[in-house]
């Protein structure tokens, strides 16, 4: 991400990394399965025959404290008959028109299809039994201007086991940190284009991640589901249980004009969809990958790439499975990077076994629950560093003819001469592509990693040993030409500056047919 950063750092403010919308789950564990909730009608002494009646009353107890809530604060409840129909569009719209600045902005009701449960007839035992279903019930959308987390909203359902959702914005809630430490921006719909002061910026959106979610959202819950503890008791052990259904960590690279944005974007989309391959998306995801190439056997998931037009640009996705990053341009001077998680069981976090505090550390599964927010920031952040890190080496505007000059001529380096680089020779056109693929951008490549890209697997140890030479001596060839650069204290190279712009350029050059080329000409 700095390594893009400082190629255009004079066409760059800066940049902004942070949650965009998160939206967040809350649960009734004990009482979201049919075994659980068997147990709790049993303590509350309704009989399985008698359930019809219980979650009447409880459905008519959620609606009328809502119709309650919304009369209490002068905002209207509607209806909503149609899912295309977008809610967020209609409480904007009523905050507009009302001139809501803070506080309830209305309630919005539709039915849309929930995890319940119904009462069905078991025959081998002659009774009724409790089994969950997906069925259809009402319900309430609370939007509020929050004083502390802007625009946001919250969901109930009306039926049992009353999920409840709340989401919010990241940006949302930066805009009302900046405006109480005093500091100026420009913010047009969900991206600043502008800021004051960066670092200061980015110290307030880290600040976000310090926030106790689960005493957050526990306080938020009287709002819009005052009669949850009529139903669940009053202990803290049978509350909501919070967790993260799905994030966006957006990291924003905001340049100074979008015209210098629109010069550059199609050169990065061309890279993200010519060079950007499986391997490389399921790296930027926090997926491993086999340094022999490939992808692990056990990968039983799919990895999908599609380019799209959207209302805010073109925009551009790499899906592995439920997760995906993506890249677009914003009001048109904001390149975005945004990491979206929906399923976190491919990640780790370092953390005692859940239920155990006393037990030792490990990396395990990283949870949904806000307990591994921070985790997730984290691997979020990475995602987007590996993707911005690679967009380093795009092509750009450069004639080619003057990008590799030099490299067409024999240099001197440590007082020996070093031969040209042909790089339409077929054994030059190889290294260039090995050590330009998008594995090795981040971690580098070794000796016999190249010499497994170039040569493959040999048996022979003399044979072995023979091509290894051959790789030392393209690699000080390389050095010699600034395209390499060594890692201190390891045996890996790296891409220098000078080698991304110069392979990037060369690989596009080949790739492309005579036409195009004479037309750019």
């Amino acid at each position: 991400m700095n390594e893009f950063i400082e190629r255009h750092r004079d066409s760059v403010i800066g940049s902004l990394s942070g949650f965009d919308r998160v939206r967040f789950r809350g649960t009734l564990r004990w009482l979201c399965y049919a075994d659980g909730l068997g147990r709790w009608l049993s303590t509350m002494k309704v009989l399985l025959k008698d359930f019809g009646s219980l979650t009447q009353r409880v459905t008519a107890g959620i609606r009328a404290a809502a119709e309650e809530l919304a009369a209490a604060a002068g905002r209207p409840i509607r209806y909503l008959a149609s899912p295309a129909q977008s809610k967020e569009d209609c409480a904007r719209a009523i905050a507009a028109e009302d001139g809501i600045r803070e506080g309830l902005i209305c309630v919005l009701t539709a039915v849309e299809p929930c995890q319940s449960f119904r009462i069905a007839r078991d025959a081998a035992r002659r009774q009724l039994v409790l089994r969950g279903a997906l069925r259809k019930c009402l319900h309430y959308y609370f939007y509020w201007m929050h004083p502390t987390w802007g625009f946001c909203h919250a969901r109930l359902q009306t039926w049992l086991p009353m999920t409840v959702q709340v989401c919010i914005n990241g940006r949302e809630w930066l805009a009302r940190q900046m405006d109480a430490a005093g500091l100026k921006y420009v913010r047009r719909e969900n991206a600043f284009v502008w800021l004051e002061d960066v670092p200061a910026a980015q110290r307030l959106m880290d600040e976000q991640l310090k926030l106790d979610w689960a005493a957050a959202l526990n306080r938020l819950l009287p709002q819009f589901h005052p009669t949850c503890r009529q139903w669940i008791g009053q202990t803290a052990e049978v509350g909501y249980y919070w967790s993260i259904q799905e994030s966006e960590w957006a990291s924003d690279v905001m340049f100074r004009d979008a015209p210098t944005l629109a010069a550059l974007y199609p050169h990065l989309i061309r890279h993200a969809t010519t060079h950007l391959g499986s391997r490389d998306v399921l790296r930027f995801l926090g997926r491993r990958v086999p340094a022999h190439g490939g992808v692990n056997a056990n990968f039983a998931g799919e990895v999908v790439s599609d380019l799209r037009q959207r209302p805010e640009g073109l925009r551009i996705k790499h899906r592995v499975n439920a997760n995906s990053i993506k890249m677009y341009d914003k009001q048109g001077s904001v390149l975005r990077i945004e990491t979206t998680l929906n399923d976190p069981r491919d990640l780790r976090v370092y953390r005692r076994k859940e239920g155990d505090r006393s037990g030792p550390r490990g990396w395990r599964v990283l949870r949904r629950g806000v307990a591994d927010t921070h985790r997730r920031a984290q691997v979020c952040q990475a995602a987007n560093e590996r993707y911005l890190q690679s967009l380093a080496a795009a092509e750009t505007p450069t004639p080619l003819g003057e990008l590799t000059a030099d490299l067409c001529q024999p240099v001197r380096w440590k007082k020996q001469r070093v031969r040209a680089l042909n790089p339409l020779a077929p054994a030059d056109a190889a290294l260039l592509e090995a050590i330009g693929r998008g594995e090795f951008l981040v971690n580098g490549f070794r000796n016999r990693d190249l010499r497994q890209r170039l040569y493959g697997s040999a048996s022979d140890p003399t044979v072995a040993r023979r091509q290894s030479g051959a790789v030392t001596r393209a690699l000080r060839m390389l050095r010699a030409h600034g395209l390499i650069r060594k890692v201190p204290k390891t045996h890996r190279y790296l891409l220098s500056d000078k080698g991304q712009r110069c392979v990037t350029a060369l690989l596009a050059a080949r790739a492309a047919d005579t036409a195009k080329l004479t037309q750019a000409a």
